[in-house]
């Protein structure tokens, strides 16, 4: 369910640069900025990089991209 929320247009000019960047819509760029921050206030040792990694893991594994490890 979507929600209407003020935000600058300060934040907005700059969403909308990334976003044609990293070929995200506006809305779709500011929920990514949303869940990384999410995600990097609840795991502070954690690096960007690596919140980043563990994120397209999940989204691997829920899109059903998964293979089996094999120890040794």
């Amino acid at each position: 369910m979507a929600t209407a929320v003020r935000i600058s247009a300060e934040l907005v000019d700059e969403a909308k640069r990334f976003s044609r960047i990293d070929h995200r819509s506006l809305a779709g760029q500011i929920e990514h900025w949303a869940r990384m921050g999410k995600c990097a206030e609840e795991n502070p040792d954690l690096s960007y990089s690596l919140i980043k990694e563990i994120l397209f893991g999940l989204d691997e594994l829920d899109q059903g991209d998964k293979t089996e490890y094999r120890f040794g």
